[in-house]
């Protein structure tokens, strides 16, 4: 019976059994009677089967580990997972939306980390889809002034025009790392407005660009001061509108991006920012020459914001902003085309104001180059001298709350100026009449009447692309029409997450 408990257990077990078994039996047999000898024998099995039971436990509890480890493994890898990638729908919508916040995303990134909506070590998705359809009708045959689609005969043709269309869609990720880096970049789809050749369904217009890419660094928690670096919007002027869709014309004419590095004060009333822009012809309006090219090779450019907001009770403020800018757009010789090298820079600034009242909002906004545009000046028609550039909106927006689903209804008026009085380049006026009805807080349905009052393109803006029948160009004539008239019906929806 021993020699069989014996076999059963692990080989160090049954040595050490069999050493206690010899020294039992053989001090039993020099000293101690036969019963004695039984009794200890009994004890050794009771032992030897209570350590058995403890080894088939330990074995049990060891494969029952090893069998559930890799389930435990792969749940807890899941959790991990769900917290480090997040979606928010509110969130999206205010990084995507080009309305609003054009040239500010970083405070309000800033804002957001210190409220919580972006965890440290997380990544955030983010994207947006914006559909439209219109109805468009000119006085002068391909000749739309309406902005927010090139206004080219490339896309317009005849005095009448209708479309059903995706105007843009966005894909955006931020990365914050810590407590106080941060990461965004932006993607987007534009073939309304992209500057590619051709028409709209041409493919070198339908092509995904990153807009925006830039580390942010900064913990308002820790300090009001943070700093950017990378491709951004450039903190010249507001820029915003009060509009559902229809982007200001102060932000066709100013609204600059760019490479180039920020350094930013964020208060609770006073902010400051100082932006170094890169040089050359950057993204869309700034631009300095560089050895007298549009070289982007050198870091000269320079824009400088300060606004303050005052704080009137009830959740009601007034914001006061004044902005300037280096080295505009609005520094090219005649005949003007996009992208050209200057031989001189053209400063700018801004002014501008927003006062938001309960369920009120009032925006007010004027930007002007510091010099004459020298491109406007068409050496075929001296009588128009070159004129600086102007531009300047005036909005309202009033919200009616209804079971969480607002109901906007805004009116805008804003101009563009680049000529004096007569030329055919003058000005170019936008009245927007809008509504917006918000389904869920990232969903937007909305609808715009606009009327635009002359067709002034900044291509070739005061003349050199007017061919007759031969293709020569006809020095004394100009694409831009101070008579012309647009009139735009338009419907759309803005979902974001």
């Amino acid at each position: 019976m021993v020699c069989r408990h014996i076999g059963r257990l692990p080989l160090a077990v049954s040595a050490g059994l069999a050493t206690a078994l010899f020294v039992t039996v053989g001090t039993a047999h020099a000293d101690d009677p036969l019963e004695n000898l039984i009794e200890r024998l009994d004890r050794l099995e009771a032992e030897n089967r209570q350590l058995q039971q403890e080894i088939e436990a330990l074995k049990a509890d060891r494969g029952e580990r090893d069998a559930t480890s890799p389930d435990d493994a792969a749940v807890a890898d899941g959790d991990r997972a769900e917290s480090l990638l997040t979606t928010d729908f509110t969130l999206g919508y205010e990084l995507l939306d080009p309305t609003t916040n054009i040239n500010r995303k970083q405070r309000l990134l800033l804002e957001r980390r210190q409220g919580g909506t972006l965890a440290p070590d997380s990544v955030s998705i983010h994207g947006a889809v914006t559909a439209i359809a219109n109805y468009q009708t000119s006085n002068r045959a391909d000749k739309f002034g309406y902005l927010m689609r090139h206004p080219t005969a490339n896309n317009q043709v005849g005095d009448e025009v209708s479309e059903a269309t995706i105007h843009s869609a966005q894909l955006g990720f931020t990365v914050s790392l810590g407590d106080w880096i941060t990461g965004h970049a932006e993607m987007l789809f534009d073939p309304e407005q992209s500057f590619g050749a051709g028409t709209n369904t041409d493919l070198e217009r339908n092509q995904v660009q990153m807009r925006r890419a830039y580390a942010l660094f900064g913990n308002l928690d820790r300090s009001p001061v943070y700093a950017s670096l990378g491709k951004m919007d450039v903190p010249f002027g507001l820029t915003d509108t009060v509009n559902p869709f229809t982007a200001s014309t102060v932000w066709h004419a100013f609204g600059a991006l760019a490479n180039g590095v920020t350094v930013g004060y964020a208060g609770d009333a006073l902010n400051l920012s100082v932006t170094g822009v890169q040089g050359g012809a950057q993204y869309r309006a700034a631009n300095t020459p560089v050895e007298g090219t549009a070289v982007p090779s050198k870091l000269n450019n320079l824009a400088a914001d300060t606004h303050y907001r005052l704080d009137l009770g009830s959740d009601d403020s007034l914001l006061l902003g004044g902005s300037y800018l280096h080295g505009s757009a609005y520094c090219q010789d005649f005949p003007v085309t996009h992208f050209m090298p200057c031989q001189d820079n053209n400063p700018a600034f801004d002014v501008y104001s927003r006062l938001d009242s309960g369920a009120l909002t009032l925006i007010g906004e004027f930007a002007q180059t510091l010099d004459a545009w020298p491109g406007t000046f068409n050496p075929a028609l001296p009588q128009f001298p070159a004129s600086d550039v102007t531009s300047f909106g005036i909005g309202a927006k009033y919200r009616l709350d209804s079971d969480d689903s607002p109901l906007d209804l805004s009116t805008e008026f804003s101009r563009f100026v680049a000529g004096p009085g007569g030329a055919p380049w003058e000005q170019q006026d936008q009245l927007v009449l809008g509504a917006a009805w918000f389904a869920l807080p990232s969903v937007k349905l909305f609808a715009e009447y606009i009327r635009v009052d002359g067709f002034a393109p900044l291509n070739f803006i005061s003349g050199g692309s007017v061919r007759d029948e031969n293709g020569n160009v006809v020095p004394d004539r100009t694409i831009s029409d101070a008579s012309a008239r647009s009139d735009v019906f338009l419907v759309g929806v803005n979902a974001a997450f």
